[in-house]
């Protein structure tokens, strides 16, 4: 796999789109793990990405480490760290398919409903979660955790909830780095007690490492030059899109 250009031609773009998001254009690193599962095992391909993700967070909450909303965060943390136990436990008994299925779903009913209402345009339609509505903040918070281990797809449980609050682009950047590198963080015992961290799969991820931090830096940089009201549509089409693309890989996974 070191000298394999196939690895390459797929390993590259997946960790570029990985910078990006890191960098603040949340949600398109879904795609790393389906493009590098291309050549290797999904399973070596989520252990190769894990330890990249660990380093890119630095970069991102450093960046945005004054820019974050700790009431979002410590809603949500808590419910995703149980979230994350529960698909430790369940992960020989769940089928990844079907949770990509309905994740998918979701977040392309969630994204097209918004965007079609025009509310990512109208700051002064945001919504306030109010005590009433905590608990389906605690509620996307178990369901991102649970999504991240078993599928690696936090970002649309996460954003379902915190994108109709319409925070200032840098805050919802800063939230939602802050709350992925805890995430995770919490992840990575779960991948040591599976014995997943090879020498070989650390080996790849520290060649890849030196252009995951260029393209995290390139992500944060380009990323504050997008107007905020541009920003936000651009992520709910990005959330339609990943949808998309876990729905196919879902209904493929079950049904193909």
């Amino acid at each position: 796999m070191l000298t394999d250009p196939l690895f390459y031609a797929v390993a590259i773009p997946a960790v570029i789109l990985l910078g990006l998001t890191k960098g603040g254009f949340a949600g398109i690193g879904v795609v790393a793990v389906p493009l590098m599962a291309l050549v290797i095992s999904p399973l070596e391909a989520a252990a190769i990405i894990l330890p990249i993700l660990l380093a890119q967070d630095v970069i991102g909450v450093w960046n945005f480490r004054k820019t974050w909303d700790k009431e979002l965060v410590g809603l949500m943390l808590p419910s995703a760290a149980v979230g994350i136990f529960v698909g430790w436990l369940l992960a020989a008994r769940v089928q990844v398919a079907a949770v990509e299925l309905a994740i998918g779903l979701i977040a392309v009913t969630f994204s097209l409903q918004q965007l079609w209402t025009k509310r990512a345009l109208k700051t002064a339609e945001a919504i306030e979660a109010g005590p009433g509505r905590r608990w389906f903040g605690a509620l996307c918070g178990l369901v991102s955790g649970f999504t991240s281990q078993v599928a690696h797809a936090g970002a649309p449980p996460f954003q379902i909830y915190v994108l109709p609050r319409r925070l200032p682009r840098d805050m919802f950047i800063g939230t939602s780095a802050v709350f992925f590198a805890a995430v995770n963080w919490m992840k990575l015992p779960a991948y040591v007690a599976l014995g997943q961290f090879t020498p070989q799969v650390l080996t790849m991820a520290a060649v890849l490492l030196p252009l995951a931090l260029v393209s995290t830096v390139a992500g944060v940089w380009l990323v504050r030059r997008v107007p905020t009201e541009g920003f936000y549509n651009l992520i709910y089409v990005v959330l339609a899109a990943v949808g998309v693309k876990l729905a196919w890989d879902g209904a493929n996974g079950l049904f193909g």
